[in-house]
């Protein structure tokens, strides 16, 4: 008989990791013991060779659904034989690294005893096992016990109780166990006497009137409405002054989303798995769902129920015929967190809603939904939060020390790094508003608290009046500032574990430049250790400041007196175009004229806006992204009539002749030829061809800029890896065109997956660099 010592590490707290190894030690005849020390789980396994090779290989192969194994270390210690039984011990705290799971979707056994009547949990609000239910939103220390969470606060029954302690049960170990004797409530905020099944009857005959309420649910508020009755809908847009951007919908089942929606290979799989984001999926003509939920736009953001109370609203025994598709959007106002007390809702939503439902079980980390586009049969990530957060990325690199990468002000989350694993946040928000910013500070001191990080420096924006650089100030640790595109290749680096030099692609909407301009669509030669520009698009001069950014036609009016520096041609051609109104011109021109509130600008994203508005699509945003999105949805119009493919698209023969970069002799950086493609777009435009069509060929011109431009840094640089991030590469059509081109001119393409091009993944590039620093 010989003993081996092993520890294994990943997400291995709070899935049934222990009573786990327990059963296989019996199948395999194993003597010895399983401990959960917080960083890791450690086991002592006695028997033969054999039956302990089988065991370890058994734990490998063969997880609990929820768990992830990183790493199984084992080392054969020489003692003698010790052990006369296996045995689970209770938890032990060490130091190390440590992992948090993410909150997981309710399991198939638990929703089948939701609605089975012969169950003692019976349509309980909040049932769960070991293989569902909450974990971050309710964690306050590591190990995950429950006396560290906030179920703590709810003593366990008599037959939770033994539930809870025996490792046969399908609840031993499982922390937020409970039942409608022992467990939390649900009620309406400020009606003393409505709660449970009375509580979850008046919220479905609210919603089925036509009302709109606030639910509590595992990491906050939603608001939520009949998505087929458009009264309802366009109320929830008045009220919420949100006229145009998409609406997330649950719908009840697979049925009603296949009904709706067209589904691709592994989507489905995706949506009924135990993560269940909000997945961006194809609308179906003659659907059920009001036009408004997503104006305009060809995908709507659909997820399944995640959580029982969610459940209980689609289906209760009260008589009540609800729809199968509800709005369920993020309950917050514009630019503020999502609301997780009832203090915060009453506040911020009584505005918004009809009624209230919330519970009693404390939310100590917010943790909005997760949106998730898909990408050439993988997801790709516009949002990572509830399910994702905060499962860390290890890299092969041997990083040792502790840092934090604070993210930027849009979309923001941030990202704790430890030696080699980077754990990105729950999403945050867009820093513009005071309660964003005390969520950040709060949510990085509990993170870095439940991961044990200490850490030594923060990374954080180059610009100097970013509100995360103040925050990251207030934390009095050093700075360690990553300008803002650099940080997105890095981020792509990371995600697929690349640490040799490449050609980044970095295109998005606003970043602060070392030159002190605003930069935005860059080509950069990337590694760990630093950066350098190799070029960017056709420099413009961008006036206005941030209404650039919203008023996409101040973007277009500069680009054409920066093309034609005559106020009469351009005045005539803001007439023809509809592009504002005359009296607007006077206020344009002198900013251009006298360099005030005017910045040379690389910006991408304010490319994309000018061309929208040129075409008359879009001359103004409601929400970040806006024009640029509605300019793609004009492209793949036409695409979609052609009855061609992104795929299938070759840019030699579809993009206009604009292969041509400029190499200017001063600095010999590469320039893409922008200027000559925004020129080409209004003749066209001019000369009265389809604005679809001119839609379609801006993408291809560019991404045929793009392309030439890493041809000819791979020709000053070597490198064959090009690495594509930043917000505008959430443009499908824009990242197919250049990834398919740069493959077949040989290039190996990086790409995200899981980690959001946009602001929200800069973090984890924000920390890496950070790492990097400390260990070089």
């Amino acid at each position: 008989m010989s003993l081996f010592h092993s520890k294994v590490y990943g997400i291995v707290q709070g899935v049934g990791f222990r009573p786990f190894v327990d059963r296989l030690a019996t199948r395999f005849h194993i003597l010895g013991s399983v401990c959960n020390k917080g960083p890791y789980v450690e086991i002592f396994a006695q028997g033969t060779d054999e039956a302990v090779q089988a065991f370890l290989s058994a734990i490998e192969k063969e997880p609990p659904e929820r768990a992830t194994i990183l790493k199984l270390d084992t080392e054969r210690l020489a003692v003698p034989e010790t052990y006369t039984s296996f045995a689970i011990i209770e938890s032990a705290k060490e130091r190390g690294d440590i992992f948090v799971s993410p909150d997981i979707a309710t399991c198939d056994k638990c929703r089948a005893e939701l609605f089975d009547k012969q169950d003692r949990r019976y349509l309980h609000p909040f049932i769960n096992c070991t293989a569902c239910g909450p974990r971050l939103t309710i964690l306050d220390a590591m190990p995950y016990d429950r006396e560290r969470t906030s179920m703590g606060e709810f003593p366990l029954c008599p037959d939770c109780e033994k539930e809870y302690t025996s490792p046969a049960t399908r609840r031993y170990d499982a922390q937020p166990v409970c039942c409608n004797h022992c467990g939390p409530e649900v009620y309406i905020i400020g009606k003393d006497d409505c709660r449970g099944a009375a509580a979850i009857t008046r919220t479905r005959q609210t919603i089925a009137d036509g009302g709109i309420v606030a639910i509590k649910g595992i990491g906050g508020f939603h608001l939520a409405c009949d998505a087929s009755n458009e009264t309802a809908v366009m109320r929830l847009r008045t009220l919420k002054h949100r006229p145009v951007k998409p609406f997330a919908v649950m719908m009840r089942d697979m049925a009603a989303i296949r009904r709706e929606c067209q589904l691709e290979d592994g989507q489905e799989e995706m949506l009924t798995g135990h993560q269940k984001p909000i997945l961006l999926l194809k609308r179906r003509a003659g659907g059920q769902l009001s036009d408004s939920v997503a104006p305009g736009n060809p995908k709507v953001g659909v997820m399944l129920p995640y959580a029982p109370v969610q459940m209980l609203l689609f289906d209760y025994p009260d008589g009540i015929t609800m729809p199968d598709a509800l709005i369920m959007t993020s309950g917050n106002p514009a630019g503020a967190p999502i609301c997780r007390d009832d203090k915060g809702a009453v506040e911020a939503l009584s505005g918004f809603t009809d009624l209230m439902l919330s519970h009693n079980r404390k939310i100590r980390i917010r943790a909005d939904d997760t949106v998730m586009d898909w990408l050439d049969g993988k997801p790709y990530m516009i949002r990572r939060s509830r399910g994702f957060a905060p499962l860390p990325f290890m890299l092969k690199n041997d990083f040792h020390g502790q840092v934090l990468g604070i993210g930027g002000e849009l979309k923001n989350t941030f990202c704790v790094g430890s030696n080699n694993l980077f754990y990105p946040s729950p999403y945050v928000g867009d820093m513009s508003d005071l309660r964003t910013m005390q969520a950040l500070r709060e949510t990085i001191g509990r993170l870095t608290e439940l991961l044990e990080n200490e850490p030594a420096i923060v990374a954080c924006d180059m610009h100097p009046r970013y509100n995360t650089t103040a925050i990251a100030q207030e934390l009095g640790l050093p700075l360690f500032p990553v300008q803002h595109h650099y940080a997105h290749i890095l981020s792509c680096m990371a995600e697929n574990d690349c640490d040799e030099p490449v050609i980044g692609v970095s295109f998005d909407g606003t970043g602060y430049g070392t030159d002190g301009t605003i930069w935005g669509g860059e080509i950069l030669r990337a590694s760990y250790a630093g950066f350098t520009r190799l070029g960017h698009i056709a420099p413009f001069l961008q006036t206005g400041g941030d209404k650039a950014a919203t008023e996409g036609w101040r973007v277009a009016i500069a680009m054409l007196y920066g093309l034609y520096h005559d106020k009469e041609k351009v005045a005539s051609l803001a007439a023809r175009l509809n592009l504002c109104a005359a009296k607007e011109l006077p206020a344009q021109f002198f900013m251009a004229d006298n360099k005030v509130n005017a910045i040379r600008s690389t910006s991408a994203g304010r490319l994309y806006d000018a061309v929208s508005a040129l075409l008359g699509i879009r001359t103004s945003s409601t929400f970040e992204g806006e024009a640029s999105m509605y300019l793609e949805f004009a492209a793949e119009n036409y695409l979609a009539a052609q009855g061609l493919a992104p795929q299938t698209i070759n840019l030699d023969l579809s993009a206009p002749a604009l292969h041509r970069l400029d190499l200017s002799k001063s600095d010999q950086s590469i320039i893409l030829a922008t200027d000559e493609l925004f020129r080409y777009i209004l003749t066209e435009r001019l000369a009265g061809t389809d604005p679809q069509k001119l839609a379609f060929l801006f993408h291809t011109g560019l991404a045929a800029c793009i392309t030439a431009a890493c041809d000819k840094a791979r020709k000053h640089t070597g490198l064959t890896t090009c690495a594509l991030s930043g917000g505008v590469f959430q443009n499908h059509l824009l990242v197919t065109l250049v990834a398919k081109d740069l493959a077949a001119k040989g290039f190996r393409v990086l790409r995200h997956s899981l980690i959001p091009p946009n602001d929200g993944g800069i973090c984890l590039g924000q920390a890496v660099a950070a790492m990097y620093h400390i260990n070089h």
